[in-house]
């Protein structure tokens, strides 16, 4: 099944690519070798393949998960360039990308 070159257009838009009308021509046979790829591989039998995580068998060795103290407040915001009695204090950033739009 081939994509169209307003299906190439609609991935690159979801990815927040902008291409070119040389690279959409140029990347709309690739994807569809990868999706044929991936069609490929879920035609095979997993019923008995256990899941994992990585493909090598490797044993995890981070710490174990024990509860331990945080920060207080005052120490987490004891460097911080601007704040207020308990909270950081950042630029406003909603609206910002309609702005930028408009």
């Amino acid at each position: 099944m081939a994509l169209s070159e307003l299906e190439v257009r609609k991935l690159a838009l979801l990815a927040r690519l902008e291409l070119s009308d040389d690279e959409v021509r140029k990347l709309g046979p690739q994807i569809d070798s990868i999706l044929g790829f991936v069609n490929q591989l879920s035609e095979l039998d997993t019923e008995d393949v256990q899941p994992m995580t990585t493909a090598l068998d490797v044993d995890n060795r981070w710490r174990a998960d024990v509860v331990t103290a945080g920060l207080s407040n005052d120490q987490a915001l004891h460097n911080a360039p601007s704040r207020d009695d308990e909270c950081f204090r950042v630029p406003a950033v909603l609206g910002t990308a309609a702005a930028k739009n408009a």
